[in-house]
């Protein structure tokens, strides 16, 4: 997906989430959210795996693990959902962990428990590292 198909998509996904937050208000279970989020996404043909499960590559080999995005849209960003007092830096982290594991770019940040959603977003980008090169001989 391109760098403008990521904002589109992305830009469409908070307009989803406001659409849901001024219908429900704050105050709800993440779950509640979720579910309604979901309904709101069909309602614009937006395709999503709800509860996504990430393995993780390692050595050649997939190993099965217990993380689970809350959403991944349209196979290219990644949605964590909150309803929290306020977001804390572990939960951007676990973002960007869902990011560089998936290998999506985009990632988006949604506290629901806040007066105005605006307050509660947080975008997210990951840049991959380029792969390592080992440091070439010299003079050896």
């Amino acid at each position: 997906m391109t760098e403008s198909e990521l904002n589109e998509l992305s830009g469409n996904l908070i307009g989803a989430c406001i659409e849901v937050h001024k219908y429900l208000g704050p105050g709800l279970m993440e779950s509640a959210y979720q579910e309604c989020l979901c309904h709101e996404l069909s309602l614009r043909g937006i395709s999503y795996v709800k509860e996504y499960d990430i393995s993780i590559e390692y050595k050649g080999v997939v190993i099965p693990t217990r993380l689970r995005a809350d959403m991944l849209i349209e196979s290219s960003i990644i949605m964590e959902l909150k309803s929290v007092s306020e977001l804390i830096p572990v939960h951007e982290a676990q973002l960007l962990t869902y990011l560089k594991l998936t290998g999506c770019q985009l990632g988006l940040l949604i506290n629901f428990n806040v007066p105005l959603l605006k307050d509660g977003l947080k975008r997210v980008k990951y840049y991959p590292k380029p792969s390592h090169v080992p440091y070439p001989n010299h003079g050896q």
